[in-house]
């Protein structure tokens, strides 16, 4: 059989863009195969979780040294305020953690610590965006989309990449934190939850299941015409695959999201039928978050709170006038849910090769706000952690002074951390790029380095 010049180099590029959309090999032999991350949005106080500051607890009460007139986002700043809660050493590293998280607290061996991430905002949009995405502005791709750009899915029937948000809403900036940017569109995050499925997947009871067939069909020969008379547009290609996906979805999403066929052992080991309903509704979206990992998705962007609301506390972690209050709610959320992934993770095999990240999107001060018994924003000082596959289990890297204000070894910037993700994908993050506007973009724009200290 004969074939043209226009169709050589049509069947040439169209083998091209399918591996692009694809995603290609790793650059290297990778620990992880997939990363659930974990995102806790209204900047999560180091001081009241993870980074122990005994000379706050000493002083409290007291003007903080150099600080005692300093003004911080929303004016301010009274005197050294410690933690309303105690610290507990746990496990055989006698990792110190608050005692609030006693479930998460039996994987402090597993946990490697960061506790010196800087921030270059302290406002929470910019802030939870650059977290996500490396950059203050949107338009970014996110982690989880270069990701899927880089290693596609393992699953041709679901996404890559795949957020789901708060039963109490969607996080600062919205979908800006899960965006393709400039990648191709099929590498965006589709949004659901446990509670909300995928919208406008489900096949209309007045059309059969193979008249949808037919149709998809007959779609498919015209998408693949049109194609051909566009073979250099790789937005119509990512747009056809996109919805191709969907069409495969309409079968495996339902499976994937029917958590009714789990054990009594396992919904109980999450959380999801505990008489808080905001913690149930979380304890779902983790028993998603593993069934999804389970069958090949990629990425998984898993959200424990979410944007502020018109009372500072209530729906995230910006515990601005009433920390112990706020944060009395949201720890036994975050706590047990998060604990059964991990465990079940574990229990699984799958801890072996997916990689675990806990986010925020900056800390908070160790005084407290004048007139108030909360703290405001710090984007100088604080903490995250990663466990499973690659990671050394008990590492710490970075360190803030004796009150937790500002970083004092080791500073961390969000681009250091994901060249350090990207690394245990498998991934040079110097090498992973995207043409766009006369630059060749990165996740981690012209910045960052692996901490090699966390890798095990």
């Amino acid at each position: 059989m004969s074939i043209n010049r226009r169709q050589l180099i049509h069947s040439l590029g169209a083998v091209a863009l399918a591996d692009l959309l694809r995603g290609g090999a790793p650059h290297f032999a990778p620990k992880a195969k997939r990363v659930i991350q974990i995102m806790c949005p209204g900047g999560v106080s180091h001081l009241d979780t993870f980074d122990y500051k005994p000379e706050l607890e000493k002083r409290s009460g007291q003007p903080m040294p150099g600080g005692e007139k300093e003004v911080s986002f929303q004016g301010a700043n009274g005197n050294l305020m410690k933690s309303p809660w105690k610290f507990v050493q746990r496990g055989q590293t006698g990792r110190w953690m608050t005692e609030m998280l006693p479930h998460l607290g039996a994987f402090a061996d597993d946990m490697a610590f960061i506790h010196s991430m800087t921030s270059r905002t302290n406002t929470h949009g910019p802030a939870c965006v650059a977290m996500n995405t490396g950059f203050v502005f949107e338009g970014f791709p996110s982690a989880g989309a270069w990701a899927s750009y880089a290693l596609g899915s393992m699953n041709e029937n679901l996404p890559a990449y795949v957020a789901i948000p708060d039963v109490r809403g969607i996080p600062p900036s919205g979908p800006a934190n899960w965006t393709n940017g400039f990648l191709p569109a099929e590498h965006q995050g589709i949004s659901f939850t446990a509670l909300e499925p995928i919208r406008n997947l489900e096949r209309p009871g007045a059309i059969s299941a193979e008249a949808d067939l037919a149709t998809r069909g007959y779609a498919r020969v015209l998408n693949d015409k049109h194609a051909e008379l566009h073979f250099g547009d790789s937005d119509l290609r990512a747009r056809i695959a996109s919805y191709e996906l969907a069409g495969r979805m309409q079968l495996s999403a339902p499976e994937v999201s029917n958590l009714a066929s789990e054990t009594k052992a396992t919904h109980e080991l999450y959380g999801t039928g505990d008489s808080n309903p905001l913690l149930a509704a979380y304890a779902r979206n983790c028993l998603l978050t593993r069934r999804l990992v389970e069958r090949g998705v990629r990425y998984v962007q898993l959200y424990c709170a979410s944007r502020a609301s018109g009372v500072d506390g209530l729906l995230n972690w910006d515990a601005h006038k009433t920390l112990e209050a706020d944060y009395s709610r949201h720890f036994p959320i975050l706590d047990k849910p998060t604990a059964g992934l991990l465990a079940d993770l574990k229990g699984r095999g799958l801890l072996d090769d997916t990689l675990v990240l806990w986010t925020t999107e900056f800390g908070r001060m160790p005084t407290h706000q004048e007139g108030t018994l909360g703290r405001d924003h710090n984007p100088d000082a604080y903490s995250v952690w990663m466990a499973g596959a690659g990671v050394k289990g008990g590492a710490t890297h970075g360190r803030t002074d004796d009150f937790g204000r500002r970083v004092v070894s080791d500073v961390t910037t969000v681009h250091d951390y994901w060249a350090t993700v990207l690394h245990l994908l498998g991934l040079n993050h110097e090498r992973l790029t995207w043409y766009h506007n006369g630059i060749n973009r990165r996740l981690t724009d012209v910045h960052g380095h692996v901490i090699r200290g966390l890798l095990g």
